[in-house]
């Protein structure tokens, strides 16, 4: 007979962003950021995969929790964040919390959702869409003026603290009439859209991420630009800044450039032969 699962409580200090994550700016994102914040105002993170949307939130919540937190006794430390990667199993019982049993007893464990909300974190639900529609109506009443998050199975309703702020993302590229945001969900937002950087900002960012010299970055962001432009003709999404970065750190082990482009881009991006050959020879005119 196997024993009863043993809980641990995820302390909240866990979560906090404790060394300044890189992040270039592209546009206005850091100030729109930081006037939701200040207004309460719940965001919605749009753009394609390996955008930056989750270096992003890493990045303000870092910021954020330094202008919070000035005196020398909480080091800055005030803003946790807490993440959750949503899927199509995500229940409003694995956001909220649940009875579990702890030895002989049986003991509440709030969920992430929760936590953020009493801890004043901010909650970032990553990929929103991929969740179960009836699991996303339990933010309904936190992303509008109440503030509120009732927890059923308790009969207790939480209010938030002043701190806490959701975030959620998700990829418009995949938007379909299944996975889609509900209009009662998504007005309840404000919106701030990412895209691909320019080539000299994506240049930048691949030369930091990487530590490849400036041609070589300047290289691989050309393939990336190039690759974006096959993008609704033979792919449905382009290279991501993420994937360049992933083949700067190989050809800085070693790989040569355009087996390093082969592997990060070409193989991750589709299975199809006819796919592959059209962004091989984008890859090979630029690494010849």
């Amino acid at each position: 007979m196997k024993s009863p699962m043993k809980v641990r409580e995820l302390k909240v200090e866990e979560y906090y962003i404790t060394e300044e994550p890189y992040y270039l700016p592209i546009k206005d994102e850091i100030d729109l950021f930081h006037a939701a914040f200040r207004s309460k105002i719940p965001v919605i993170l749009k753009g394609p995969t390996g955008t930056g949307k989750t270096r992003f939130i890493e990045y303000m919540t870092y910021i954020i929790s330094r202008e919070l937190g000035s005196s020398e006794e909480d080091d800055g430390q005030s803003l946790p964040l807490i993440t959750v990667a949503c899927h199509e199993d995500l229940t409003s019982t694995d956001l909220v919390g649940k009875f579990l049993l702890k030895g002989d007893e049986t003991v509440w464990v709030d969920g992430p959702l929760t936590k953020a909300v009493k801890a004043g974190a901010i909650c970032y639900l990553d990929e929103i869409v991929e969740a179960r529609k009836d699991t996303t109506v339990i933010i309904h009443p936190l992303s509008d003026h109440r503030r509120i998050l009732p927890i059923d199975k308790t009969g207790k309703i939480v209010e938030a603290h002043e701190n806490f702020l959701l975030v959620i993302s998700y990829n418009p590229g995949y938007q379909s009439a299944i996975k889609d945001l509900k209009q009662s969900t998504r007005q309840r937002f404000v919106a701030i859209d990412f895209g691909y950087p320019t080539r000299q900002q994506e240049t930048q960012i691949i030369q930091h991420e990487s530590s490849v010299g400036e041609e070589i970055a300047y290289e691989l962001s050309k393939v990336g630009e190039k690759v974006r432009n096959l993008e609704g003709h033979t792919l449905t999404e382009g290279a991501s800044t993420r994937l360049l970065i992933y083949a700067g750190r190989l050809i800085k082990e070693g790989i040569p450039a355009r087996r390093a482009c082969e592997v990060a881009i070409s193989a991750s991006l589709s299975d199809e032969g006819e796919v592959q050959r059209a962004i091989s020879e984008v890859i090979y005119a630029i690494f010849p």
